[in-house]
């Protein structure tokens, strides 16, 4: 059975259990602080586990792309090195929102393994909750029951697990619960008769592997570590879908499975090795096709590589990949973009975008390949360097603090150090390493460490996110719904939730509004909004002395006005860019704020200036034609018949926002002028490279432009002034350049004449003592290039020269001293030395 087929029997099964079957949420994290990528299956329901957001759907499932490579979920370093972890993986699961529970879960996770696919019910084994004291938390009783009956009393397939391995928490705080995991045995009947396969259920083993869990959540930790109840309990499970598929396809490695051959094949191919040959490049070539995969989804889903957070993340998987294949696979020119194509192949029926970003995702990882084996070739140079110093002085460790500046200045990492050394009978203090690198982590740790305490609710009634209405209204009187202190560093700062908000929450590129709350009695500044986990939380420096009052909010209306301008702005401007370089333009990200706005696109080369002008033209004449807003709620589908665009990457509900002035249409959740002709005036003030095939704009709009323009005018009114006030500025600028130009050229000529003269004067006054000839003079020449020309044309005509020369420039002496180089060797003379 293929993967594609194994996908679709899962869908199949569970929509007959009446689950609705949703589309996998980008892998790329947005909107969320606590995470960067999606590492788990229910991250794009966190909101319903949180109760911010409405249950639409009771039962669902779906495959959801994850990536885990940070924080508690780090498979990185076992990737490729064994033959069932993964970087990017799909989830496979299915949810109740407070609909069935444990008994469904266990009936129907069994059913769909032992019935519809037909696995070898005496391979497998389960895990439940044995319980924890110091949690003051019983076995898991219901889950024990519902699989003693499900297994005919077969409790010899049942193994007791710890709170690590049997008790799922989302975070430090939050939903938890105890879980029950479905482990399969793929040892050889010989294997199983010797060792039971209970025996090695958690234990590592690489053929005896989870490949269900099912998480049943009924706690809600709180931040002191209490656990409390939840008034609904959810099923939440994920199925390691490569792991599936190697089961199904009766392999012994998730990479001997056609998600994976592939792509293999292909590395095979290029680099003239053999998969199977040798443990070192078989596991070069799973480490290359793993992260070829996480970092093509990670890119389709708009996040490029780069040196900060997530794009780091990125930069860190493939940089990982380019070593391995230059150190094992001995691919020393860029390599990986060229497997693009096969992943496309495999996995676009069910991923499209893919299909549709594969020009650009091969443009991104092979300017990252280039950039990165450039550092590999100057880290080995270095490396060279120590190798041969430490040679000298008989050391045969190398410092793991040398080792340790490889990696973090250079990006060399420490295996490629230790495999060099190794060739030249040296190896490296590692404890040292080990030490520099958890100082570098702890300072890391440190300078984001922040303490949040649990909500506390003030006029919180019924936990769903708060009414926006800040379309309509920048002002508003409200009430405090719940609110927490957050520690930050050495400071203190305060979320708050309202029960309405004409604060918009930073989201979609645009920065949230910044205004003030107050009462008779107090004024508190609200200094930021943002978004988490659906709600809308104000950020303020201090607690109003009254949370349960009642307050007037206001946004500052002057910041909120400027910020919309360059949102219409940017839309306008992604429309200019489409019609002018061409319908291959997609908005790779965007900022949106008071000053300005940046807005990043795909495209291969640098846009010229004639293009930036036609562009701007198209912008400007959008405004002065008074464009009004039309801005409607549609469903999604609709709203793509419009012609509305859906940016990849972007998670989209069944009801959209559509933004559009007049042929510009976009889903868009912003702020907007209700007619283009509010924006004034549009300039473009940049425009560079970000990343491969991706272009940035940086434009102003509103106030701004009249700031630029009034600066601009008055530049130019001084620099006419200073021209004497010419009727052609350029014209009379140009002819100040050529007559500076002329000029110049004759003091050239003057200091070229003067040097031959000088020259002349000191040939004459050569002064023979022992065979040298002596040069000491001060001479008449004020610029060192000069004196310099002049020393090295007296070397050239006099032989045994021992010459000084000094000279004034400004009232600071100048001294040169040059020699011949016979003399040099044979008197061991060195004018550097000489000189000081």
């Amino acid at each position: 059975m293929n993967s594609a087929d194994i996908r679709q029997k899962f869908f199949d099964f569970f929509r007959s259990k009446g689950h609705e079957i949703v589309n996998s949420a980008p892998m790329v994290v947005k909107n969320d602080p606590t995470l960067m990528f999606t590492n788990a299956g229910m991250n794009q329901f966190k909101d319903i586990f949180l109760g911010n957001s409405p249950v639409k759907f009771a039962r669902i499932a779906n495959t959801q792309k994850c990536l885990r490579v940070s924080g508690k979920h780090n498979d990185l370093e076992e990737v490729g090195h064994d033959t069932y972890h993964h970087t990017m993986f799909e989830m496979l699961g299915n949810w109740s929102f407070g609909d069935y529970f444990k008994k469904e879960a266990i009936e129907w996770a069994w059913e769909f393994l032992t019935e519809d696919l037909k696995i070898d019910k005496s391979r497998l084994y389960v895990t439940i909750f044995e319980g924890d004291e110091s949690e003051l938390l019983e076995k898991d009783e219901e889950s024990y029951e519902r699989w003693r009956f499900q297994l005919n009393n077969d409790t010899d397939r049942i193994v007791l697990g710890n709170k690590k391995d049997n008790f799922w928490e989302m975070g430090e705080t939050g939903p938890c619960g105890p879980c029950s995991e479905i482990h399969i045995d793929l040892r050889s009947d010989d294997e199983r008769k010797k060792t039971d396969g209970k025996l090695l259920v958690n234990k590592g083993h690489p053929q005896v592997i989870e490949i269900w869990n099912l998480v049943f959540i009924q706690f809600n930790r709180k931040a002191d570590g209490k656990l409390v109840y939840l008034s609904n309990k959810h099923v939440d499970t994920g199925m390691g879908f490569e792991r599936l598929c190697m089961v199904m396809q009766h392999k012994k490695s998730n990479y001997d499975t056609d998600l994976f051959q592939p792509i293999i094949h292909e590395i095979s191919k290029l680099s003239g090795k053999e998969y199977g040959d040798s443990d070192r490049t078989d596991i070069a070539m799973r480490v290359v096709a793993d992260h070829l995969r996480a970092v093509s989804f990670a890119t389709a889903d708009g996040q490029l590589p780069s040196n900060a957070k997530a794009g780091y993340v990125i930069r860190r998987i493939l940089r990982r990949a380019v070593r391995y294949n230059y150190t094992y696979l001995k691919c020393t020119e860029p390599a990986i973009y060229k497997l693009v194509s096969v992943l496309a192949e495999v996995m676009g029926d069910t991923f499209p975008e893919i299909r549709k970003q594969k020009e650009l995702i091969e443009k991104v990882i092979m300017e990252e390949e280039h950039s990165f084996l450039k550092t590999l070739e100057t880290g080995i140079k270095l490396l060279d360097q120590i190798i041969a110093g430490s040679k000298d002085k008989n050391q045969h460790v190398i410092s793991g603090k040398v080792a340790f500046e490889l990696y973090d200045t250079y990006g060399f990492p420490l295996d490629l150090t230790e495999l060099i050394l190794k060739e030249h009978n040296l190896s490296v203090n590692s404890d040292e390493f080990k030490k520099e690198m958890q100082q570098q982590k702890d300072r890391s740790k440190n300078a984001a460490l922040t303490e949040t305490s649990d909500w506390v609710s003030v006029h919180d009634e019924g936990g769903d996110s708060e009414e926006f209405i800040g379309y309509d209204f920048t002002e508003a009187e409200i009430k405090i719904a719940r609110y927490r202190k957050v520690k930050m560093k050495e400071k203190e700062i305060y979320h708050l939730v309202f029960n309405i908000t004409p604060f918009y929450a930073e989201s979609g590129g645009q920065v949230g509004d910044k205004g003030f709350i107050a009462n008779e009695k107090e004024k508190i500044r609200i200094l930021d909004t943002i978004k988490e986990n659906n709600l809308i939380i104000h950020i303020s420096d201090k607690l109003p002395e009254n949370p349960e009052a009642s307050f007037k909010a206001v946004v500052n209306s002057s910041l909120r006005n400027e910020t919309a301008y360059n949102h219409t702005s940017t839309h306008l401007l992604h429309y200019a860019l489409r019609k002018v370089l061409g319908t291959h333009v997609e908005q790779k990200g965007s900022l949106v704020g008071p000053d300005y706005l940046r807005f990043d696109f795909s495209h291969f080369q640098k846009v010229t200036d004639e293009q930036l002008t036609e562009i701007e033209k198209i912008v400007n004449q959008k405004i002065r034609e008074n464009i009004p807003a039309d801005i409607r709620l549609m469903p999604f589908d609709e709203a793509k018949k419009t012609g509305a665009m859906a940016l990849f990457g972007e998670k989209y509900g069944d009801t959209v926002r559509v933004v559009r002035f007049g042929d510009s249409v976009e889903f868009c959740g912003g702020t907007h002028v209700k007619a283009t002709g509010e924006i004034g005036f549009f300039k473009i003030v940049s425009e560079s490279a970000i990343a491969a095939g991706v272009r940035r704009i940086e434009a102003i709009s509103g106030q701004k432009f009249e700031d630029y323009f009034d600066r601009t005018e008055k530049t130019l009114k001084e620099v006419k002034e200073i021209l004497g006030n010419p009727q052609d500025v350029t014209k009379a600028l140009q002819n100040l350049l050529n007559e500076k130009a002329a000029l110049t050229k004759q003091v050239e000529n003057y200091k070229h004449e003067k040097l031959l003269e000088v020259k002349d004067q000191l040939l004459k006054k050569v002064n023979k003592q022992n065979g040298i000839n002596v040069i000491a003079e001060k001479i008449d020449l004020d610029s060192s290039d000069s004196i310099r020309d002049l020393a090295f044309q007296l070397k050239g005509q006099v032989e045994n020269l021992y010459l000084v020369l000094g000279a004034s420039n400004n009232g600071k002496p100048l001294l040169t001293i040059m020699i011949s180089d016979n003399l040099t060797q044979e008197k061991k003379l060195n004018a550097g030395h000489i000189i000081r």
